[in-house]
Protein backbone atom coordinates (compact mmCIF):
# COMPACT_ATOMS: atom_id res chain seq x y z
CA UNK A 1 0.00 0.00 0.00
CA UNK A 2 1.12 3.54 -0.73
CA UNK A 3 2.84 5.01 2.40
CA UNK A 4 0.70 8.16 2.23
CA UNK A 5 -2.54 6.14 1.99
CA UNK A 6 -1.43 3.90 4.85
CA UNK A 7 -0.65 6.90 7.05
CA UNK A 8 -4.00 8.52 6.19
CA UNK A 9 -5.86 5.33 7.16
CA UNK A 10 -3.91 5.15 10.42
CA UNK A 11 -4.79 8.75 11.24
CA UNK A 12 -8.42 8.13 10.31
CA UNK A 13 -8.58 5.11 12.62
CA UNK A 14 -6.97 7.12 15.41
CA UNK A 15 -9.55 9.86 14.83
CA UNK A 16 -12.44 7.39 15.16
CA UNK A 17 -10.98 5.98 18.39
CA UNK A 18 -10.53 9.50 19.73
CA UNK A 19 -14.12 10.38 18.83
CA UNK A 20 -15.37 7.26 20.62
CA UNK A 21 -13.43 8.19 23.78
CA UNK A 22 -14.68 11.78 23.55
CA UNK A 23 -18.28 10.54 23.25
CA UNK A 24 -17.85 8.61 26.52
CA UNK A 25 -16.41 11.71 28.22
CA UNK A 26 -19.22 13.92 26.92
CA UNK A 27 -21.96 11.51 28.00
CA UNK A 28 -20.38 10.89 31.43
CA UNK A 29 -19.76 14.59 32.12
CA UNK A 30 -23.33 15.53 31.24
CA UNK A 31 -24.78 12.58 33.19
CA UNK A 32 -22.92 13.73 36.32
CA UNK A 33 -24.28 17.28 36.14
CA UNK A 34 -26.65 18.18 38.97
CA UNK A 35 -30.33 18.77 38.30
CA UNK A 36 -33.14 16.79 36.76
CA UNK A 37 -34.89 17.94 33.59
CA UNK A 38 -38.14 16.23 34.62
CA UNK A 39 -38.27 17.93 38.01
CA UNK A 40 -37.19 21.27 36.58
CA UNK A 41 -39.87 21.10 33.88
CA UNK A 42 -42.76 19.89 36.02
CA UNK A 43 -41.95 22.13 38.97
CA UNK A 44 -41.76 21.48 42.68
CA UNK A 45 -45.48 20.85 42.96
CA UNK A 46 -45.31 17.72 40.76
CA UNK A 47 -45.97 14.42 42.48
CA UNK A 48 -43.28 11.68 42.46
CA UNK A 49 -45.53 9.54 40.24
CA UNK A 50 -45.82 12.33 37.67
CA UNK A 51 -42.06 12.90 37.70
CA UNK A 52 -41.39 9.15 37.31
CA UNK A 53 -43.84 8.91 34.39
CA UNK A 54 -42.19 11.86 32.65
CA UNK A 55 -38.73 10.35 33.23
CA UNK A 56 -39.90 7.13 31.59
CA UNK A 57 -41.31 9.09 28.67
CA UNK A 58 -38.03 10.86 27.92
CA UNK A 59 -35.92 7.80 28.79
CA UNK A 60 -33.81 9.12 31.68
CA UNK A 61 -35.06 6.47 34.12
CA UNK A 62 -32.78 3.83 32.54
CA UNK A 63 -29.20 3.10 33.73
CA UNK A 64 -26.51 5.42 32.30
CA UNK A 65 -24.67 2.60 30.49
CA UNK A 66 -27.85 1.54 28.70
CA UNK A 67 -28.64 5.15 27.78
CA UNK A 68 -25.12 5.60 26.39
CA UNK A 69 -25.28 2.56 24.10
CA UNK A 70 -28.76 3.53 22.92
CA UNK A 71 -27.46 7.03 22.16
CA UNK A 72 -24.40 5.73 20.25
CA UNK A 73 -26.48 3.18 18.31
CA UNK A 74 -28.96 5.85 17.27
CA UNK A 75 -26.15 8.18 16.17
CA UNK A 76 -24.61 5.47 14.00
CA UNK A 77 -27.96 5.38 12.20
CA UNK A 78 -28.02 9.16 11.86
CA UNK A 79 -30.51 9.72 14.67
CA UNK A 80 -29.47 12.04 17.51
CA UNK A 81 -32.65 11.28 19.42
CA UNK A 82 -35.47 13.56 20.47
CA UNK A 83 -35.22 16.81 22.35
CA UNK A 84 -36.46 16.73 25.94
CA UNK A 85 -38.60 19.70 24.92
CA UNK A 86 -40.69 17.32 22.77
CA UNK A 87 -44.16 16.40 23.90
CA UNK A 88 -46.34 13.36 23.39
CA UNK A 89 -47.60 13.38 19.82
CA UNK A 90 -45.05 15.98 18.75
CA UNK A 91 -41.58 14.49 18.40
CA UNK A 92 -39.00 17.20 17.85
CA UNK A 93 -35.78 15.52 16.74
CA UNK A 94 -32.40 16.91 17.75
CA UNK A 95 -31.26 16.82 14.11
CA UNK A 96 -34.21 19.01 13.13
CA UNK A 97 -33.24 21.55 15.79
CA UNK A 98 -29.51 21.53 15.05
CA UNK A 99 -29.56 21.54 11.23
CA UNK A 100 -30.43 25.24 10.63
CA UNK A 101 -28.17 26.34 13.50
CA UNK A 102 -25.26 24.29 12.17
CA UNK A 103 -25.75 25.88 8.75
CA UNK A 104 -25.61 29.36 10.31
CA UNK A 105 -22.42 28.58 12.23
CA UNK A 106 -20.83 27.00 9.17
CA UNK A 107 -21.79 30.05 7.10
CA UNK A 108 -20.18 32.39 9.65
CA UNK A 109 -17.06 30.20 9.84
CA UNK A 110 -16.76 30.07 6.04
CA UNK A 111 -17.08 33.85 5.68
CA UNK A 112 -14.48 34.38 8.41
CA UNK A 113 -12.11 31.83 6.88
CA UNK A 114 -12.37 33.47 3.43
CA UNK A 115 -11.28 36.74 5.05
CA UNK A 116 -8.83 35.57 7.71
CA UNK A 117 -6.78 32.88 5.95
CA UNK A 118 -5.70 34.92 2.86
CA UNK A 119 -5.17 37.98 5.09
CA UNK A 120 -2.99 36.03 7.55
CA UNK A 121 -0.96 34.35 4.80
CA UNK A 122 -0.42 37.65 2.99
CA UNK A 123 0.61 39.52 6.14
CA UNK A 124 2.86 36.65 7.21
CA UNK A 125 4.64 36.53 3.86
CA UNK A 126 5.13 40.30 3.77
CA UNK A 127 6.30 40.36 7.39
CA UNK A 128 8.89 37.66 6.57
CA UNK A 129 10.05 39.56 3.48
CA UNK A 130 10.47 42.80 5.42
CA UNK A 131 11.70 41.17 8.60
CA UNK A 132 12.51 43.62 11.44
CA UNK A 133 11.32 46.52 9.29
CA UNK A 134 8.59 49.00 10.17
CA UNK A 135 5.93 46.91 8.39
CA UNK A 136 6.92 43.77 10.34
CA UNK A 137 6.81 45.62 13.66
CA UNK A 138 3.50 47.31 12.85
CA UNK A 139 1.78 44.07 11.81
CA UNK A 140 3.08 42.18 14.85
CA UNK A 141 2.01 44.95 17.22
CA UNK A 142 -1.47 45.20 15.68
CA UNK A 143 -2.15 41.46 15.66
CA UNK A 144 -0.79 40.92 19.16
CA UNK A 145 -2.97 43.78 20.40
CA UNK A 146 -6.15 42.29 18.96
CA UNK A 147 -5.38 38.80 20.24
CA UNK A 148 -4.64 40.13 23.73
CA UNK A 149 -8.24 41.23 24.24
CA UNK A 150 -11.03 38.73 25.00
CA UNK A 151 -13.27 38.12 22.01
CA UNK A 152 -16.35 39.49 23.81
CA UNK A 153 -14.47 42.77 24.39
CA UNK A 154 -13.54 42.99 20.70
CA UNK A 155 -17.16 42.23 19.76
CA UNK A 156 -18.60 44.90 22.06
CA UNK A 157 -16.04 47.50 20.93
CA UNK A 158 -16.86 46.90 17.27
CA UNK A 159 -20.58 47.17 18.04
CA UNK A 160 -19.92 50.38 20.00
CA UNK A 161 -17.99 51.89 17.07
CA UNK A 162 -20.90 51.21 14.74
CA UNK A 163 -23.46 52.60 17.19
CA UNK A 164 -21.45 55.69 18.16
CA UNK A 165 -20.89 56.83 14.57
CA UNK A 166 -24.23 58.70 14.71
CA UNK A 167 -24.07 59.87 18.34
CA UNK A 168 -20.39 60.72 18.91
CA UNK A 169 -20.48 64.31 17.67
CA UNK A 170 -23.14 65.28 20.22
CA UNK A 171 -21.69 63.44 23.21
CA UNK A 172 -20.14 65.18 26.22
CA UNK A 173 -16.86 63.39 25.53
CA UNK A 174 -16.69 64.84 22.01
CA UNK A 175 -17.46 68.33 23.31
CA UNK A 176 -14.57 68.11 25.77
CA UNK A 177 -12.03 67.40 23.02
CA UNK A 178 -10.34 69.98 20.78
CA UNK A 179 -12.44 70.78 17.73
CA UNK A 180 -9.95 69.37 15.23
CA UNK A 181 -9.72 66.08 17.14
CA UNK A 182 -13.51 65.82 17.41
CA UNK A 183 -13.91 66.38 13.69
CA UNK A 184 -11.18 63.84 12.88
CA UNK A 185 -12.65 61.16 15.14
CA UNK A 186 -16.15 61.80 13.80
CA UNK A 187 -14.87 61.47 10.23
CA UNK A 188 -13.18 58.15 11.06
CA UNK A 189 -16.30 56.83 12.79
CA UNK A 190 -18.49 57.75 9.83
CA UNK A 191 -16.06 55.95 7.55
CA UNK A 192 -17.03 52.73 9.36
CA UNK A 193 -19.89 50.99 7.49
CA UNK A 194 -23.10 50.81 9.48
CA UNK A 195 -23.05 47.05 9.97
CA UNK A 196 -25.99 45.47 11.83
CA UNK A 197 -25.15 44.95 15.51
CA UNK A 198 -27.77 42.20 15.83
CA UNK A 199 -27.31 39.25 13.47
CA UNK A 200 -30.91 38.05 13.60
CA UNK A 201 -31.24 35.76 10.58
CA UNK A 202 -33.64 32.92 9.79
CA UNK A 203 -34.27 30.30 7.12
CA UNK A 204 -35.87 32.87 4.80
CA UNK A 205 -33.03 35.41 4.98
CA UNK A 206 -31.58 36.02 1.47
CA UNK A 207 -27.91 35.16 0.97
CA UNK A 208 -26.63 38.72 0.58
CA UNK A 209 -28.61 39.95 3.58
CA UNK A 210 -27.26 37.02 5.58
CA UNK A 211 -23.75 37.97 4.50
CA UNK A 212 -24.33 41.60 5.52
CA UNK A 213 -25.66 40.64 8.95
CA UNK A 214 -22.68 38.39 9.79
CA UNK A 215 -20.17 41.13 8.94
CA UNK A 216 -19.47 42.18 12.54
CA UNK A 217 -19.21 38.61 13.92
CA UNK A 218 -16.91 37.69 11.02
CA UNK A 219 -14.69 40.74 11.60
CA UNK A 220 -14.54 39.94 15.32
CA UNK A 221 -13.45 36.36 14.69
CA UNK A 222 -10.96 37.50 12.05
CA UNK A 223 -9.28 39.86 14.50
CA UNK A 224 -9.15 37.07 17.08
CA UNK A 225 -7.60 34.32 14.91
CA UNK A 226 -5.49 36.14 12.32
CA UNK A 227 -2.53 36.69 14.69
CA UNK A 228 -1.84 32.97 15.21
CA UNK A 229 -1.83 32.19 11.50
CA UNK A 230 0.14 35.29 10.54
CA UNK A 231 2.89 34.68 13.11
CA UNK A 232 3.21 30.99 12.23
CA UNK A 233 3.44 31.85 8.51
CA UNK A 234 6.12 34.43 9.24
CA UNK A 235 8.12 32.07 11.48
CA UNK A 236 7.90 29.12 9.08
CA UNK A 237 9.03 31.19 6.08
CA UNK A 238 11.89 32.83 8.02
CA UNK A 239 13.03 29.36 9.09
CA UNK A 240 13.00 28.15 5.46
CA UNK A 241 14.82 31.24 4.24
CA UNK A 242 17.91 30.04 6.13
CA UNK A 243 18.06 26.82 4.05
CA UNK A 244 20.91 26.20 1.56
CA UNK A 245 18.56 25.84 -1.43
CA UNK A 246 17.25 29.36 -0.73
CA UNK A 247 20.84 30.66 -0.92
CA UNK A 248 21.16 28.90 -4.27
CA UNK A 249 17.97 30.58 -5.49
CA UNK A 250 19.38 33.96 -4.46
CA UNK A 251 22.60 33.27 -6.34
CA UNK A 252 20.51 32.57 -9.44
CA UNK A 253 19.19 36.13 -9.19
CA UNK A 254 15.58 35.33 -8.27
CA UNK A 255 13.55 38.10 -6.63
CA UNK A 256 12.71 37.72 -2.90
CA UNK A 257 8.97 37.34 -3.61
CA UNK A 258 9.59 34.56 -6.16
CA UNK A 259 11.90 32.79 -3.72
CA UNK A 260 9.26 32.89 -0.99
CA UNK A 261 6.32 31.82 -3.16
CA UNK A 262 8.08 29.16 -5.26
CA UNK A 263 10.63 27.73 -2.84
CA UNK A 264 10.08 28.67 0.81
CA UNK A 265 6.27 28.56 1.07
CA UNK A 266 5.70 25.07 -0.42
CA UNK A 267 8.14 23.58 2.12
CA UNK A 268 6.67 25.59 5.01
CA UNK A 269 3.11 24.32 4.52
CA UNK A 270 3.20 21.70 7.30
CA UNK A 271 3.28 24.07 10.34
CA UNK A 272 1.16 26.66 8.54
CA UNK A 273 -1.60 24.19 7.64
CA UNK A 274 -1.61 22.84 11.20
CA UNK A 275 -2.19 26.25 12.78
CA UNK A 276 -4.75 27.14 10.09
CA UNK A 277 -6.65 23.92 10.90
CA UNK A 278 -6.59 24.72 14.62
CA UNK A 279 -8.03 28.16 13.96
CA UNK A 280 -10.67 26.88 11.53
CA UNK A 281 -11.72 24.37 14.19
CA UNK A 282 -11.97 27.28 16.61
CA UNK A 283 -14.35 29.00 14.20
CA UNK A 284 -16.79 26.12 14.76
CA UNK A 285 -16.18 25.22 18.40
CA UNK A 286 -15.27 28.63 19.79
CA UNK A 287 -17.95 30.91 18.42
CA UNK A 288 -20.24 30.62 21.45
CA UNK A 289 -19.36 34.03 22.92
CA UNK A 290 -19.52 35.84 19.58
CA UNK A 291 -22.88 34.27 18.72
CA UNK A 292 -24.30 35.26 22.11
CA UNK A 293 -23.02 38.86 21.84
CA UNK A 294 -24.51 39.40 18.38
CA UNK A 295 -27.60 37.21 19.03
CA UNK A 296 -26.63 35.06 16.07
CA UNK A 297 -28.69 31.85 15.87
CA UNK A 298 -25.80 29.42 15.54
CA UNK A 299 -24.99 26.12 17.17
CA UNK A 300 -22.99 27.82 19.93
CA UNK A 301 -25.97 29.85 21.11
CA UNK A 302 -28.16 26.75 20.77
CA UNK A 303 -25.85 24.85 23.11
CA UNK A 304 -25.96 27.67 25.67
CA UNK A 305 -29.77 27.69 25.55
CA UNK A 306 -29.87 23.88 25.83
CA UNK A 307 -27.61 23.94 28.89
CA UNK A 308 -29.89 26.50 30.54
CA UNK A 309 -32.96 24.34 29.90
CA UNK A 310 -31.13 21.04 30.69
CA UNK A 311 -32.01 19.66 27.26
CA UNK A 312 -29.41 16.90 27.48
CA UNK A 313 -29.79 15.35 23.96
CA UNK A 314 -29.22 18.73 22.32
CA UNK A 315 -26.18 19.45 24.53
CA UNK A 316 -24.68 16.02 23.79
CA UNK A 317 -25.22 16.39 20.03
CA UNK A 318 -23.68 19.90 19.96
CA UNK A 319 -20.66 18.78 21.99
CA UNK A 320 -20.13 15.75 19.76
CA UNK A 321 -20.37 17.90 16.61
CA UNK A 322 -17.75 20.24 18.06
CA UNK A 323 -15.45 17.30 18.86
CA UNK A 324 -15.94 15.66 15.45
CA UNK A 325 -15.21 18.96 13.67
CA UNK A 326 -12.02 19.46 15.66
CA UNK A 327 -10.81 15.92 14.98
CA UNK A 328 -11.73 16.08 11.28
CA UNK A 329 -9.92 19.38 10.67
CA UNK A 330 -6.81 18.12 12.46
CA UNK A 331 -6.92 14.96 10.34
CA UNK A 332 -7.21 17.12 7.23
CA UNK A 333 -4.23 19.19 8.38
CA UNK A 334 -2.17 16.02 8.81
CA UNK A 335 -3.11 14.78 5.36
CA UNK A 336 -2.24 18.10 3.69
CA UNK A 337 1.05 18.30 5.61
CA UNK A 338 2.05 14.80 4.54
CA UNK A 339 0.95 15.35 0.93
CA UNK A 340 2.95 18.57 0.64
CA UNK A 341 5.97 17.26 2.55
CA UNK A 342 6.40 13.46 2.25
CA UNK A 343 9.51 13.65 4.47
CA UNK A 344 7.08 13.68 7.44
CA UNK A 345 6.45 9.99 6.70
CA UNK A 346 10.02 9.22 7.78
CA UNK A 347 10.65 10.53 11.31
CA UNK A 348 14.25 11.26 12.12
Amino acid sequence: MNPVARTVLQRLGLGLVTLFIVSIIIFSAIAMLPGDFAKATLGQSATPETVAAFQREIGIDRPPVERYFVWVTQMLHGDFGSSFASRTGYRRSVAEIIAPRLYNTTFLAAVTALIAVPLALGLGILAALYRNGWFDRLVNAATLTTISFPEFFVAYMLAYLVISRDTFIGSDFAQSLPHWLTVSLNWMLNAVPKFPTLSNVNDQTPFWEHLWKVALPAITLTLVIVAHMMRMTRAAIINMMASPYIDMARLKGMSPMVIVLRHALPNAWAPIVTVVAFNLAYLIVGVVVVEVVFVYPGIGQLMVDAVKSRDVPVVQACALIFAATYILLNLLADIISIATNPRLLHPR
